[in-house]
């Protein structure tokens, strides 16, 4: 473990003191009719802390601390308790509250959380299946406090040391949790940092809209008000205008969002005033179609910049920022500090670190009569904000050089700034949430009028992609999509379930069995489709 004195800072709770030292009476967060000062919020998280150390067992004789679950809404408790958990020496386990029993069972079984912080909802989902999770033994509505004088219980930690499991998709179709340590949390923040002008300092009002437990809404959105010593506005029920009138009311400076949510301001008339005080506007998480782009600039006459990033990478790769120009379609060129390949299917780079590789000699270092241009490849990114792998034994991390593949397609232009075009695996985002079809695929089987199905993503204007379900009807099953979709929504969380449904005679096959899906997705609906959009 990193000794917490070889740094002023080893982690962003050491970041939050510094700001209650510094800018003591100056507002932190803002939320609904409340704010807290930047002392409030330290010395509520102080308390959490100790509360979290008193409530959690003590480490494992392996030295993994043990691990603290937070399924809460965006609002001070949730700031509070992942901030005090950091500060505590305990890891974090944001977890998603809209989840069903059976996501909950499996990522609080899979993290072996001792301690849940969570909405009522989720306290009596978790009751129902609490023999099933020994592990847990503390179950809190709000943060567990405790004040004392005396020193934190637990070693301080930082550097890299684990800080945060976030569970993402995996291939196997249930969530798997990325490791993300206290150094590739700070390290985004510092790679951002050295894009002119700067994204988000002191004097700014960032817009905390985003599932703080989401990496996009935790790390880029609440990490950077408190690395930065900005002010946040927390915004928990975002209501049909996405929160403009919260934009409106605290002076906005910091726009970060997704696709539906600047669809959503593109199309309110009262955008234009409400965004008056905006100086930065930052979309992710999903692609945002150009029109909708263009659209916002018109309607507010703020440009809309694109960044890049996943769970696994803290999270951000790229954005327009760092180029300064919004090309329409483009993720922009990599943070300063992130190292970036596009790698053909060959395992030959087609591109470096903004530079197109000669493909006749690798060892040339004369490229200028070589096209800046180049084919698709794989992203394949190094830099110390990456993860250190899935937990719980780093499998599926960085390779020995540091390089890890993101599985995303994409090209460079004659001008450096990427461009993404597919992806290897079949991940769906749905909001910049991951969806794996297979999981969606297990579900639909447990349905006794389904004899197989096919899942894939389809273009959504509202959610950049959603859920498409092909299904095969079991003879003498009569089943409709209502029926299927209500099924999904017991078991899935909501983003996850199917906004169409499509019956066929047969799905198409390979010569080994394996579904080709590319013909689904060229294939015209039959009339046999029945859609609910209820996205």
């Amino acid at each position: 473990m990193q000794d917490a004195s070889e740094s002023p800072a080893p982690n962003l709770a050491d970041r939050l003191r510094r700001m209650a030292l510094d800018s003591s009476d100056r507002p932190a967060l803002h939320w609904r009719e409340h704010t807290l000062s930047w002392s409030e919020l330290d010395a509520a998280v102080d308390a959490a802390a100790r509360g979290l150390s008193a409530a959690a067992p003590p480490t494992d004789p392996g030295g993994t601390p043990p691990r603290v679950a937070i399924a809460l809404p965006n609002t001070p408790d949730f700031v509070i308790a992942w901030l005090g958990a950091l500060r505590a020496g305990l890891i974090a386990v944001p977890v998603n509250p809209g989840f069903t029993a059976p996501e909950l069972r499996h990522v609080l079984a899979d993290s072996g959380a001792s301690v849940l912080i969570a909405t009522d909802r989720v306290r009596n989902l978790v009751a129902d299946v609490a023999a099933e999770l020994p592990a847990l033994t503390s179950v809190h509505g709000t943060p567990p406090t405790a004040e004392s004088p005396g020193p934190m219980p637990r070693p301080r930690r930082g550097g890299t040391d684990l800080a945060v499991l976030l569970y993402t998709s995996g291939t196997e179709g249930w969530p798997k949790g990325a490791m993300l340590s206290h150094q590739a949390l700070l390290a985004n923040h510092e790679q951002v940092a050295e894009i002119e002008p700067p994204v988000v300092g002191p004097t700014d009002t960032v817009l905390l809209a985003l599932p703080l437990f989401h990496a996009y809404g935790l790390n880029s959105g609440l990490g950077a008000v408190v690395h930065d010593g900005a002010t946040g506005v927390l915004l928990d029920e975002p209501g049909p205008t996405a929160g403009l009138d919260e934009v409106a009311r605290h002076r906005v400076s910091v726009l970060v969002g997704v696709p539906s949510m600047f669809l959503t301001w593109a199309a309110t008339a009262t955008a234009r005033a409400a965004t008056a005080s905006v100086r930065v506007a930052v979309c992710g998480a999903a692609p945002l179609e150009p029109a909708v782009a263009a659209r916002f600039t018109e309607v507010t006459g703020h440009q809309v910049h694109i960044g890049y990033g996943l769970t696994e990478t803290a999270p951000v790769l790229t954005s327009t920022l760092v180029g300064g120009v919004a090309k329409p379609g483009s993720i922009g060129r990599p943070l300063p500090g992130v190292r970036l390949r596009l790698v053909g299917a060959d395992g030959v780079d087609l591109w470096r670190d903004g530079l197109a590789v000669p493909d006749d000699d690798p060892d040339e270092l004369d490229i200028s009569d070589v096209a800046p241009g180049t084919d698709p490849g794989q992203i394949v990114v190094s830099g110390p904000n990456l993860f250190t792998g899935y937990w719980p034994d780093g499998r599926g991390g960085p390779d020995a050089d540091g390089w890890w593949g993101t599985c995303d397609i994409a090209y460079a232009d004659e001008d450096g700034d990427l461009f993404l075009v597919d992806r290897l695996g079949e991940l769906i985002l749905v909001n910049g949430f991951n969806v794996y079809p297979h999981e969606v695929e297990l579900v639909l089987a447990g349905h006794p009028g389904v004899v197989e199905s096919a899942v894939l993503g389809v273009p959504h204007p509202r959610t950049g992609e959603t859920v498409r379900a092909y299904v095969v009807p079991a003879q003498g099953q009569p089943v409709t999509s209502e029926e299927l979709l209500a099924h999904c929504a017991r078991n899935l969380a909501r983003f996850k379930c199917p906004t169409a449904v499509e019956f066929v005679d047969a799905l198409p096959h390979s010569a080994i069995g394996k579904v080709r899906k590319t013909q689904l997705r060229s294939a015209p609906p039959t009339d046999r489709t029945e859609v609910t959009d209820g996205h």
